[in-house]
């Protein structure tokens, strides 16, 4: 199941977020303060993470640098009532953000959002469960080839089989 982490000092915006979120069916993990939501990180794998920007302990952007170290595929939204372009740089810059969305939202734009995070999300831990399938069928294909070069030390022309047109093997006695 997609698991959706939500980092918010106020409880308000959590709980309007949560409802905004729920007929989507993911899982959906709220925070008000940024040292809960890093034991979050230890106890879940998130495929999305949205954070507030402004917050009392830290700043989002601090808090999603951390998430990024725990969980580097996870995508990481920054929300926040105070867009300015600095904010901004700092965000994509520091923690690879991969969206800003702005307070007040617009529900369509969040909802949007996070379902175009969990499509790069789920396309990463593809690319990364093909690339883990490439290394394995490279390492027998290796192994093969050293077993062969083995086998024709040890017996010269062993290896070297001849097939007739529908491939089928043809022995000749080379007496």
């Amino acid at each position: 199941m997609i698991k959706i982490q939500l980092v918010d000092d106020e409880a308000n915006i959590l709980s309007a977020l949560r409802r905004l979120l729920k007929p989507q069916g993911w899982e959906v993990h709220t925070y008000n303060n940024v040292e809960a939501a890093l034991g979050g990180l230890l106890e879940h794998n998130y495929a999305v993470i949205v954070s507030d920007y402004q917050m009392p302990t830290a700043d989002g952007v601090t808090y999603l640098q951390f998430a990024k170290q725990r969980q580097p595929d996870a995508m990481r939204l920054v929300l926040s009532a105070h867009g300015d372009r600095n904010s901004m740089i700092k965000a994509i810059n520091q923690a690879e953000v991969y969206r800003f969305l702005s307070k007040p939202w617009d529900d369509y734009e969040v909802v949007t959002a996070i379902k175009s995070a969990i499509d790069v999300y789920q396309l990463k831990v593809e690319n990364q469960r093909l690339r883990n399938q490439v290394d394995t069928q490279k390492a027998m294909l290796r192994a093969r080839e050293q077993e062969l070069l083995r086998l024709e030390s040890e017996n010269p022309g062993i290896t070297r089989v001849q097939r007739d047109a529908d491939g089928s093997v043809l022995i000749s006695d080379n007496d």
